[in-house]
C-alpha cells in the first residue's frame, strides 16, 4: 500500500523550498476481505472511467502553531489505524473491475514535505493549489494507499497538510470526519469508540434481504423518471447533449442579502432552509429551461443512519430529483418539494452497475440519451464546508460576484452551496454554450432575488421572469413538446438521415392521443404531438428496427433537442415535393414499426 503519486502530480514549488520523502509505518488493525459496497462500486465505475482530476477529491487541514513534524506523522498514522477504509484496496486483474476490497492489518504511507524558506502571498490559497494539483494521476486502486499527503512547513514548522483522496474510500463527509479527528489528536484529545460501520460490515447489511429490496425500489423510481422524464433540462437550439464535456468557469457568489432572504423565507412557508433553497433553485433551472419539471442530480451521502453518519468510505450516490413545477405559486412548490426531496434520497441507494445497464437499456427503447445535466450538491450542513479552503472567509460580503478558474464537466448547470448563513455561498459552473457569463450571474442574481420575494410574501409562478429577471429559452415555433422533452423535428430529420446513410427523411407531426395533428386535444387535456419519421429506403433493405437502432447510436453525440421518433414508416422514394408532409403521407407504407417501446413492430 505504497503510495505511487508521482512528481508530476505537484504543481512546481515556489522558491526556496527543499522537499523530502518520509515513510510512516503503521500496524495494528485487523485484516479482512469482502465485497464492495455500493458506493465504492459506484465510485470505482467513474475511477476508471474519468479524468482523474475529476474524480479525485481534495482537502487542506490547518495545522496549529507549535506543532511537530512528528506530532502530523503521528496523528495521519492513528487516522490510519482507526479507520479501514484508509487501509483498503480493490484487487482487480489488467481490464476489469475489482469486485472486492482487501483491508490490511498494517503497511506503510509517505508524507511529501515541502519545507519553505517563506510562504507565499496567500497561504491558504497557495496550500489549496498544491492539494488540487495532487489529484492528477489516476489512483492504482489495487496497491496504492489512498492518500496523497504534502505536508507544508515554513522553515520546519508545519502549517498545512494537502491531501488528494482517492473517491473509492472517502466522500466529503468522510473527509470532514477525518479533518475533526486530525484536529483533535493533535489537540491530545482521545477519540471516541467507532459506531459506524466500516465498508466491509456496510457491504454486508446491503447485501442483505431488506437493503437489496432497498436497491430495487431504487432502481424502479429512476427507472419512471428515465422512461418519462425530460431528456436533457436545456434543450434548445444554442444548446449541447449531456455529456459532451465543456470547459465551464467558476462562478462564486457570496451574499448576507441572500441569507438573511433565505431564513426569512423558511420562517415564512415554516419549511427548513435546505427545502426553500432546493425549491428556488428547481423553479429557477425549470423556468430558465421553459420546463414544467424539473430533473436534477443531488450527490447523497446517504449517512441518514446511525450505522453510516461517521463511516470513513465512499457512500457517495446520486439521489435523483424530479420536482414537477406546475403549480400557481412558490409557497406550493417548497410544500411540494419537501416530500420530493425525501423521496428522492429514500431512493439514492443501488447498485449502480445494474442502474446504468437499465439507463442504457430504457434510454435506447426510448430513443434518447440520459446524462447527468443538472447538478446540485449543498455541502453547508457537513462539520466544515469542502472543495476549498476559502468557503468560510469573507463573510461580510452584502452581495458579490467572482469569477473563478475554469474547469471541464460533463454537466450544463452544477451548483455548490457551501455556507447558508451568515451568507449565502454559492459556486456555480453554467455551460457557455447556453449562458453568457451576464446571464451566469444573472441567474445566481435571481436565485438571490426569488428568495427575498418569497421573504416577503408568496411568489406567482408565472411572475419568474419579472422577479428575478431570468428569461426562458428561446426556441422558436419550430420546437415542439413530445413525449415530456422538447424536440426539434429538424434535428431529428438530420440525425435520422445521418444515421440513415443520407437516405431521404421528412419528419412529420401527428396525432396525439386522441388530438389533432398540432397536438391540441378534442377534450383531451394535455395531450401532446407524436412524431413520425417517413424514410424513403428506395432499394435498400432497412427496417424499422435497424433505423431506430442507428439513431440511437448517434444521438448522444447528436445536437441538442433529438428524440427517436414514435413511428418509422418506411416507403420507397420520396414525394416530388419532399418539404410537404401531407405528400409524404400519400404515399405507400412498405413497412413500419415504434421506437416507442421495447419492441420494434412490423405492422405491415
Amino acid at each position: 500500500m505504497n503510495s505511487a503519486a508521482g512528481k508530476d502530480t505537484m504543481r512546481p514549488n515556489p522558491p526556496h523550498t527543499t522537499t523530502t520523502t518520509v515513510t510512516v509505518a503503521y500496524a495494528g488493525g485487523d485484516e479482512r476481505r469482502g465485497p464492495l459496497t455500493m458506493g465504492q462500486a459506484n465510485m470505482i465505475r467513474c475511477i476508471l472511467r474519468d479524468d482523474p482530476t475529476h474524480i479525485n477529491i481534495h482537502d487542506v487541514w490547518p495545522v496549529p502553531e507549535g506543532t511537530t513534524l512528528e506530532a502530523v506523522t503521528d496523528a495521519l498514522r492513528a487516522l490510519a489505524v482507526r479507520h479501514e477504509g484508509l487501509r483498503t484496496t480493490f484487487p482487480h486483474p489488467p481490464g476489469a473491475a475489482p469486485v472486492d476490497q482487501v483491508v490490511s492489518a498494517g503497511g506503510t504511507f509517505t508524507v511529501t514535505v515541502l519545507d519553505h524558506a517563506e510562504f507565499p502571498a496567500d497561504p491558504a490559497g497557495y496550500a489549496e493549489s498544491v492539494a488540487r494539483a495532487a489529484r492528477a494521476g489516476r489512483f492504482a486502486l489495487e496497491r496504492e494507499f489512498p492518500l496523497r499527503i504534502t505536508l507544508l512547513t515554513v522553515a520546519g514548522a508545519p502549517v498545512h497538510v494537502a491531501l488528494a483522496f482517492s473517491h473509492a474510500v472517502a466522500d466529503g463527509s468522510a473527509m470532514a470526519i477525518l479533518r475533526e479527528e486530525f484536529a483533535e489528536l493533535l489537540a491530545g484529545k482521545e477519540l471516541p469508540e467507532l459506531t459506524s460501520l466500516p465498508p466491509v460490515d456496510l457491504a454486508s447489511v446491503e447485501s442483505s434481504p431488506a437493503g437489496l429490496r432497498k436497491s430495487e425500489a431504487s432502481l424502479r423510481y429512476w427507472e419512471r423518471i428515465i422512461r418519462t422524464g425530460p431528456q436533457e433540462m436545456f434543450a434548445e437550439p444554442r444548446g449541447r447533449r449531456p455529456g459532451t464535456d465543456e470547459e465551464a468557469r467558476q462562478l462564486t457568489l457570496r451574499s448576507r442579502r441572500g441569507g438573511r432572504a433565505l431564513a426569512g423565507a423558511a420562517r415564512r412557508t415554516g419549511h427548513p432552509e435546505a427545502t426553500v433553497l432546493m425549491a428556488a433553485w428547481c423553479a429557477l433551472v425549470a423556468h430558465r429551461a421553459g420546463q414544467d419539471s424539473c430533473v436534477t442530480a443531488v450527490p447523497s451521502a446517504n449517512r441518514f443512519h446511525s450505522r453510516v453518519a461517521r463511516s470513513v468510505t465512499t457512500t457517495s450516490q446520486d439521489a435523483l430529483l424530479h420536482l414537477d413545477v406546475r403549480v400557481p405559486a412558490f409557497d406550493a412548490l417548497v410544500a411540494r418539494t419537501w416530500g420530493a426531496v425525501l423521496n428522492a434520497y429514500r431512493h439514492s441507494q443501488f447498485d449502480s452497475i445494474r442502474l446504468w445497464e437499465m439507463i442504457d437499456r430504457v434510454t435506447a427503447e426510448r430513443g434518447s440519451h440520459f446524462g447527468r445535466d443538472v447538478v446540485f450538491n449543498d455541502v453547508s450542513a457537513l462539520p466544515a464546508p469542502l472543495l476549498g479552503t476559502d468557503t468560510q472567509d469573507r463573510d461580510d460580503a452584502e452581495h458579490e460576484l467572482t469569477w473563478g478558474p475554469p474547469q471541464t464537466l460533463p454537466t450544463r448547470l452544477l451548483a455548490f452551496t457551501y455556507r447558508t448563513a451568515p451568507q449565502l455561498h454559492i459556486s456555480l459552473w453554467a455551460a457557455p454554450t447556453l449562458f453568457t457569463p451576464e446571464e451566469a450571474e444573472g441567474f445566481l442574481s435571481g436565485l438571490v432575488l426569488l428568495l427575498e420575494a418569497s421573504a416577503a410574501g408568496d411568489v406567482p409562478m408565472e411572475a419568474l421572469s419579472e422577479v428575478t429577471g431570468v428569461r426562458p429559452a428561446e426556441r422558436g415555433p419550430t420546437w415542439l413538446r413530445v413525449d415530456g422533452c422538447w424536440v426539434s423535428p429538424a434535428a431529428v430529420r438530420e440525425t435520422l438521415s445521418r444515421a440513415a446513410g443520407g437516405l431521404p427523411v421528412r419528419v412529420a407531426e401527428e396525432l396525439g392521443p386522441d388530438g389533432t395533428t398540432d397536438g391540441t386535444a378534442e377534450g383531451v387535456a394535455g395531450a401532446e404531438p407524436h412524431l413520425t419519421a417517413y424514410i424513403a429506403r428506395g432499394d435498400t433493405s432497412l427496417t424499422p428496427e435497424e433505423a431506430h437502432r442507428a439513431l440511437t447510436a448517434l444521438i448522444p453525440a447528436a445536437g441538442s433537442g433529438v428524440l427517436a421518433p414514435h413511428r418509422y414508416a418506411l416507403v420507397e422514394n420520396p414525394p416530388t415535393e419532399p418539404d410537404r408532409s401531407d405528400a409524404w403521407r400519400r404515399l405507400e407504407i412498405i413497412e413500419e414499426g415504434t421506437g416507442r417501446s421495447r419492441q420494434v413492430r412490423d405492422e405491415r
